[in-house]
């Protein structure tokens, strides 16, 4: 896979991996920023903003956009994370600059007009009452409320009712403004088109956005240290416990090693030490899992269980006594040697479709790893050492100072907090 460095005469870059074996383009791109560039008070502006992009733009409203998007068989999608708001285009190449141009309008010239944005506000306030009845999500929140308290990860990405009914067309034209823009901007682009093609094509796509964004600066997130437990009372018959403490920066030296270690924790599914322990030997959850979340203000190491209400508490003791066991002692050799081996060659699965490559080129260059880090990174992988598998866990995983929160009905006694209260 040839990945090359495009320039456009207006001096955008993308980085592309040129394949004609079919008329197809994918298209990734992301404005730095995302949902920690909400305004004070607008939380659910960055998520708004992107279930309107298809709403109509220039002389187009939404009935007259979406009937062209289908008439092209485009596909185009914006997604609103903590620190990123992504987009994504498909293609046939034939359609290509008709597409080009129907996206170029969205992202210079969206509309928002009141029919399109009441009717989408609906349906954002709909998914916000299921989630207050998810106790996964209610956990997740609950979770970041405490781990980040005033910092703006603290704050819900979707919003809240009270900011979504809140929201105005101007809203979502000032983060557009503030936040469109070239100079925080990274594409990635795989398919059926030429360096020279795409580097015009990027100047047709985002050439009319604003040279400089208008980013306020987010300052480094610091969670707390435990032990904090809070318990969200909800009616149903399982609980939901979400825990965690601080993680470890993408651009930390550690890192690798920290990703292999949380493969043998919690992310490596029925590999993992956890859910050996909690599941397979005692049979006490159907899931539990752990991720490494490194967000460019503030890293965290996140795990999750589910299990019936009478056994959360014996739950939680098996994990945090997992976790002090991998502290103390490390993994063993087969678990170390059976993470290189699954996360080496698995790497390979993510490069499956254009649009896969696409992603990972895109998030390699958000998370400023190079345009040879594919090259490099099963290389990185395999030079972790027993020693330093055993370094980090020491360092990350404090079982004594986990930040956890349960969503349910647990039957020991902890602080208990209505479900809907605020925290």
């Amino acid at each position: 896979m040839k990945i090359q460095e495009v320039t456009s005469p207006g001096g955008i870059k993308a980085w592309l991996v040129e394949s004609h074996a079919n008329p197809l383009i994918a298209i990734r791109f992301a404005f730095l920023g995302g949902a920690s560039q909400d305004a004070p008070g607008k939380d659910g502006q960055a998520y708004f903003v992107t279930a309107m992009m298809d709403e109509g733009a220039g002389d187009l409203d939404a009935g007259a956009f979406q009937e062209l998007e289908q008439g092209l068989a485009m596909r185009m999608d914006f997604d609103a994370g903590r620190d990123v708001m992504m987009g994504s285009i498909q293609t046939l190449t034939e359609n290509k600059d008709e597409v080009f141009a129907l996206a170029r309008l969205a992202m210079a010239q969206p509309r928002f007009d009141e029919d399109a944005l009441e009717r989408v506000r609906a349906q954002i306030l709909a998914g916000l009452k299921f989630d207050e009845n998810d106790p996964e999500t209610v956990a997740s929140l609950a979770w970041d409320r405490i781990a980040f308290a005033d910092h703006p990860y603290g704050r819900p990405v979707k919003g809240t009712r009270d900011s979504i009914t809140a929201m105005t067309s101007d809203d979502l034209h000032d983060y557009v403004r503030r936040v469109y823009a070239r100079d925080k901007l990274v594409i990635s682009v795989v398919g059926d088109i030429s360096a020279d093609e795409l580097g015009k094509a990027l100047d047709k796509l985002f050439g009319d956005l604003p040279e400089q964004s208008e980013l306020v600066t987010v300052a480094e997130a610091n969670p707390p240290l435990g032990p904090t437990r809070e318990v969200i009372v909800m009616d149903v018959p399982q609980s939901v416990a979400q825990f965690g403490l601080r993680g470890i920066s993408r651009h930390d030296d550690d890192f690798i090693a920290a990703y292999v270690l949380n493969y043998i924790i919690g992310g490596g599914g029925f590999s993992s030490r956890l859910m050996e322990e909690v599941r397979e030997k005692r049979g006490l959850a159907y899931s539990v899992y752990s991720n490494l979340y490194p967000y460019m203000h503030g890293a965290v190491f996140v795990g999750n269980v589910a299990t019936k209400n009478e056994a959360v508490g014996q739950s939680l003791a098996v994990i945090e006594t997992e976790l002090s066991r991998l502290a103390e002692q490390g993994p063993s050799v087969d678990e170390l040697d059976s993470a290189r081996a699954y996360l080496t060659g698995a790497y390979a699965l993510r490069f499956e479709s254009s649009s896969s490559i696409a992603s990972q080129l895109l998030w390699i260059q958000i998370e400023d790893l190079g345009i040879d880090y594919v090259t490099k990174r099963n290389a990185l992988i395999e030079a972790v050492t027993m020693d330093d598998v055993k370094r980090v866990a020491k360092h990350l995983l404090s079982a004594d100072q986990l930040i956890t929160t349960i969503v349910g009905k647990p039957v020991e006694p902890a602080k208990m907090i209505p479900a809907g209260a605020p925290g």
